[in-house]
């Protein structure tokens, strides 16, 4: 059956609403209570407007340790009050999920690959709206496989593509693939650019991101349990990315931007490389250096949202 191509963003797809963070689902308003389940929230037992209707920024990355350290970062970048060796996980009633809130910064970790993150930002998309959130912009913080790039460079992404390269998400409803496009804001990816020639610490550029549906296999590694192709075509396929414009390989961007791109919310990919790919399949890079790497999309990030603040020049 041929997909269906969805475009929910009306005839001009960078013409983002400024009002309300909405959602797409006629059902919600008739629902007495919204149970955010994963998030350990409900709009009927929590006051969302009030915990969260100042949020103006929201991280989302795979780990709940880097998340957390995240918080205690971006606390200490806007010069909060306050110890942020003390702040509390307000979804410390699950176990799925950690989220801080830093003024406001919201930080949530989101686990590894599509289902994990898809049911976060379900949920997390529904907080935003439940608390009357304005004008919020989202980033997803992460690291990668380069590809053609040294490892330590910071891609943002231009489009999230799939496997062949495509900039879309399919997502089967119903037995139906209904197809959405990930295309990202470039007027975010561009100002993050700016900013990383500002900290002038490491280097950055913007390109496409592959998502995989895993992280061996999916991604033409040889290394894995299970391995169907040889070395030749595997460095045959990382050059066809190449040329298709792919940086970087992760697993997760093209639902995020898929579904914040439904919503009418932009968005951001930032993410590390951690190895080139056509190097070699291993992470061989020592703790230290690695600990450095993935402290890289938070400082870029963080100046981003300082300058939005305006608490740089």
């Amino acid at each position: 059956m041929a997909p269906i191509l969805l475009n929910c963003m009306g005839n001009d797809p960078n013409d983002y609403i400024k009002q309300h963070v909405q959602v797409k689902n006629p059902y919600l308003d008739a629902m007495e209570e919204d149970i955010l389940y994963h998030l350990s929230l409900s709009n009927k037992t929590h006051n969302l407007p009030e915990m969260f209707g100042d949020i103006k920024f929201v991280c989302v990355g795979g780990s709940a340790n880097r998340m957390k350290a995240f918080a205690q970062f971006i606390h200490q970048e806007l010069q909060l009050p306050g110890n942020p060796e003390e702040m509390i996980d307000i979804c410390e009633g699950t176990d799925r999920y950690c989220m801080y809130k830093v003024g406001p910064v919201l930080s949530i970790s989101h686990g590894m690959g599509v289902p994990s993150i898809s049911i976060m930002l379900h949920e997390l998309i529904k907080l935003l709206h439940h608390a009357q959130c304005r004008d919020v912009v989202l980033f997803r913080l992460g690291t990668s496989g380069g590809v053609g790039l040294a490892p330590g460079t910071v891609v943002i992404t231009d489009k999230a593509v799939d496997y062949s390269f495509r900039a879309q998400f399919e997502q089967v409803v119903l037995g139906k693939v209904i197809t959405r496009s990930t295309e990202l804001d470039e007027g975010v990816a561009s100002e993050l650019l700016q900013c990383s020639s500002e900290l002038q610490s490491f280097p950055s550029v913007i390109g496409n991101t592959m998502c995989t549906h895993d992280f061996y296999e999916g991604q033409g590694r040889l290394d894995g349990a299970l391995c169907s192709f040889s070395h030749e075509e595997k460095l045959e396929y990382l050059r066809k990315a190449y040329e298709a414009g792919v940086r970087n390989i992760e697993m997760e961007s093209t639902v995020f931007a898929a579904m914040c791109r439904v919503c009418g919310l932009k968005a951001a990919v930032v993410c590390v490389t951690l190895l080139n790919r056509f190097d070699g399949d291993q992470i061989t890079s020592s703790h230290d250096v690695l600990v450095e790497y993935q402290q890289r999309p938070q400082v870029l990030v963080a100046h981003f949202i300082k300058k939005r603040l305006g608490h740089v020049v």
